[in-house]
């Protein structure tokens, strides 16, 4: 229990106030560290309250700690102040003596007299140059022996209360060029800023009523070098004192700050003054109006609530820099009407990085696919969009088309043109009734090179997609094999060398190299494409955990033994041209050499695919290394593979050994 008392009452602190060494803010005074003297108090509400409704009384608040008003050299530093502070007198139109800024070498005044003596000085002390007091008087009693001009004045002392500096009290308004007058004894709230340049011994006093914001000429403006009044060491803070005609002293907020500006107050939030006398009520108010108030209230809050709620649900980001890249840039309630509401009837499946829904474009009855992907970093998301956009001008009839994207809040959507029959690792592992038939299989392996043949040499930047595997091939219409899901691709110019170092992709599809430098090219997307392509030949996954050896050792022994044909999916039987299997199964091998000189380039690949050019001899040396490779991630105890459930899209990454670029990953 009291461990809570003692959080409550820190946080209530802190709310009120920052303290930080020589500068510091309270915006209200409820918990704060004040030094109170005489009737000075902190009400409930959290009002500095120097003197009450009491006559012949005088109250003192100090900041409780000392502060260095003085250079090494002698020479007074800069400071500077703000405060709101209101004068509210017992009886109207009946001045009383009025607050004093106060910057003291002490916080106590055991002689200070009430009434004209601002409860600091008295008859036998005032004016003498021992004080090493400054003020800053808001004045509302005419004293013509303290050199008085107004009872309602804002003057500069020194060591007494006789101004050195002074004027009636008003505050520059710019619209009509001059000062207007008003009234400190209104009872109304007042904003006050000194501030003391110690370089050119220049003093500033402003003032303005609390609904204006600060005027642009201050009211006082003197020439005054206070190396001279001031000690080292000193006291800042307030006084006040009544004496015949009683009057509240309020202070509502106070920032201070040496050497700079300081804090800007937090008017909103500043505490109230209490009510003064009852509420005048009328009959025709407290019956009619309320009535009328709370109906147009209630039907405001419900079309203000209905607007909101509305924006709320269809606020998407959106900065400068994003114009520039025009129509691939969806709106959010497009996607969200299309996709019905991101409905869980929609979902197509769960990619690496979130889910996958079916939509249709209400103004061109489109079919797409919407992944929606959550990013917590703002970092490179502008080089990501630029490169999402880049990837959207690909055009070739093996890869999926990218649309375009669409940000909203802490959430990126993509979209893809719909493929209706998914993934292929569905055919080939999730539904036995439903066999692939080879003839089909070779058709998507050759479709595959194409397109990732285009990614490399063909088109204007080369592109890796660093995810090569069967998940992420979909099937269109008509059963063509498209390369998707380039969420870890990277672009780079033709005859440059690729910068990233972020070893991404799957296991049992990275190249050996990967694991030593991270670094992805051309051949090790070759590399992936190898595993690949036996992979869509034999019907199994390069790495099964129910299996005792990977499927890279399983066609190697095979083909060491001169069966490589025992590799072949049993599913097929013996319905398949041997000749292509044969050349699937040693391309395959082919690609996943341990050297990546030794690799065929994809120009290759598709030149043997097509028996345009002999394929080389394999040697059993050269399937070692990546043996081992794919071997370790098989042994390792703290790999977890989770194989996505096939998707209708096929977006699917489960698998992936690091993240989205999103989240750094590129």
């Amino acid at each position: 229990m009291f461990s809570k008392l003692l959080t409550w009452f820190l946080l209530m602190r802190y709310a009120a106030s920052k303290e930080d060494g020589d500068d510091f803010i309270y915006n209200g005074f409820r918990g704060a560290n004040m030094s109170l003297d005489g009737v000075a108090e902190i009400t409930s509400d959290g009002l500095l309250l120097l003197t009450n409704s009491i006559q012949q009384k005088k109250g003192h608040a100090f900041y409780p700690i000392p502060l260095p008003f003085k250079t090494s050299q002698g020479k007074t530093q800069s400071f500077s102040t703000n405060f709101v502070f209101a004068i509210v007198p017992k009886y109207p139109n009946m001045n009383g003596y009025g607050v004093t800024f106060v910057i003291s070498p002490s916080k106590y005044f055991p002689g200070g007299q009430v009434g004209q003596y601002m409860g600091i000085f008295n008859q036998n002390n005032i004016g003498n140059s021992s004080n090493h007091i400054v003020a800053i008087e808001l004045d509302t009693y005419l004293n013509p022996e303290f050199g008085d001009i107004d009872d309602n004045h804002v003057g500069v002392d020194i060591n007494g209360l006789h101004s050195n500096t002074s004027a009636p009290a008003a505050y520059f308004r710019k619209m009509s060029g001059g000062f207007e007058n008003v009234s400190l004894v209104s009872g109304e709230l007042m904003h006050v800023w000194v501030e003391y340049d110690g370089l050119q011994n220049h003093l500033n006093v402003t003032l303005s009523p609390i609904k204006l914001p600060k005027p642009d000429r201050p009211l006082l403006s003197s020439m005054v070098d206070l190396s001279s009044i001031m000690l080292d060491d000193m006291y800042v803070g307030f006084s006040s004192s009544t004496k015949t005609v009683p009057s509240a002293y309020y202070i509502l907020g106070w920032s201070f700050k040496m050497n700079g500006q300081a804090q800007a107050l937090d008017l909103r939030h500043l505490p109230k003054l209490p009510r003064i006398g009852p509420k005048k009520k009328s009959k025709l108010l407290t019956i009619g109006l309320p009535v009328i108030v709370i109906f147009f209230t209630l039907t405001a809050i419900l079309a203000v609530g209905l607007i909101v709620r509305r924006k709320i649900k269809f606020a998407e980001v959106l900065e400068d820099w994003e114009h520039e890249y025009g129509t691939h840039r969806f709106l959010y309630k497009d996607l969200f009407m299309a996709t019905k509401g991101f409905t869980d009837k929609e979902v197509l499946g769960f990619g690496g990085f979130g889910r996958v829904y079916r939509g249709v474009l209400s103004a061109s009855k489109i079919e797409v696919a919407v992944k929606r992907v959550s990013h917590e970093s703002r970092q490179g998301m502008r080089e990501f969009i630029s490169e999402i956009v880049s990837l959207g001008r690909l055009r070739h009839r093996n890869l999926v088309r990218l649309l375009g994207y669409c940000r909203r809040k802490r959430e990126l959507l993509l979209v893809y043109d719909f493929m209706p029959y998914g993934s292929l690792d569905k055919f080939l592992f999730d539904h036995p009734n439903s066999m692939l038939s080879w003839s089909k299989r070779f058709q998507i392996i050759k479709g595959v090179a194409s397109g990732l043949l285009y990614l490399h040499e063909e088109w204007e930047q080369v592109v890796l997609h660093r995810d090569i595997k069967a998940s992420n091939v979909l099937l269109d219409s008509e059963m063509n094999g498209r390369l998707g899901d380039f969420g870890l691709a990277r672009l780079y110019d033709h005859g440059t060398d690729p910068q990233t170092t972020h070893m991404v992709g799957t296991f049992g599809y990275l190249a050996p190299e990967l694991t030593k430098t991270g670094k992805a090219t051309t051949s090790t997307d070759v590399f992936a494409f190898g595993a690949f392509m036996l992979e869509v030949a034999c019907g199994r996954r390069p790495i099964d955990p129910q299996d005792e050896v990977t499927l890279v050792q399983w066609v190697s022994e095979c083909w060491k033994r001169g069966t490589i044909l025992a590799a072949a999916d049993p599913k097929l039987g013996l319905d398949y041209d041997v000749e292509e299997m044969e050349l699937v199964l040693k391309i395959g091998l082919l690609c996943l050499h341990q050297l990546p000189a030794e690799r065929p380039n994809m120009r290759q690949v598709m030149q043997f695919l097509d028996r345009n050019a002999p394929l080389p001899e394999l040697s059993s040396d050269s399937l070692g290394a990546a043996i081992l490779a794919v071997g370790h991630y098989k042994r390792s105890d703290d790999l977890r593979l989770s194989y996505p459930s096939s998707l209708e899209l096929g977006f699917a990454s489960t698998s992936s050994i690091e993240g989205s670029v999103l989240s750094g990953g590129r």
